[in-house]
């Protein structure tokens, strides 16, 4: 059985619109590694989304997969909404393009590799992972700011 790689992301937003950034703590066994990145002009729904695919992107190849998110918009949009979006050719429910959809699809395509549980945490109440990554998504902000 495959070893399972532990995954925290997050996204922020100084105004949102505004300066984002992500950041994403991956954990396999022993072996720690740490990515943030930032955008001049994005908003926190595209922020965490960017989160999870740089995550998913980074892994070589196919893996088993705990992703933790404190966004319900990633977790309930992947595991949830997407299906409908699908069926009614990237659509919502009242009819209306769905937002970031070139992110759900390439997220879609990024979960079809990997063997993905997803989880959802409550932000800023003391998960590690999640602190950690709330840290890396700053950093992805000042990265931009710099």
């Amino acid at each position: 059985m495959k070893e399972i790689v532990e995954i925290y992301t997050d996204g922020a937003c100084k105004g949102n619109p505004g300066i984002g950034g992500w950041g994403a703590l991956l954990r396999y066994g022993h072996t720690t590694r740490e990515l943030f990145g930032g955008e001049p002009h994005t908003t926190n729904n595209r922020m965490e989304l960017t989160a999870v695919i740089r995550a998913l992107e980074s892994l070589k190849r196919g893996c088993r997969v705990r992703l933790h998110t404190d966004s319900q918009y990633v977790q309930q949009g992947i595991s949830a909404w997407i299906h409908d979006w699908k069926k009614r050719g990237w659509r919502t429910a009242d009819k209306k393009p769905v937002k970031n959809e070139g992110l759900w699809r390439r997220l879609d395509e990024l979960t079809l590799r990997h063997d993905v549980e997803w989880i959802w945490v409550r932000g800023h109440s003391g998960d590690e992972g999640n602190e950690r990554a709330d840290e890396l998504a700053n950093r992805g902000v000042e990265s931009v700011r710099a």
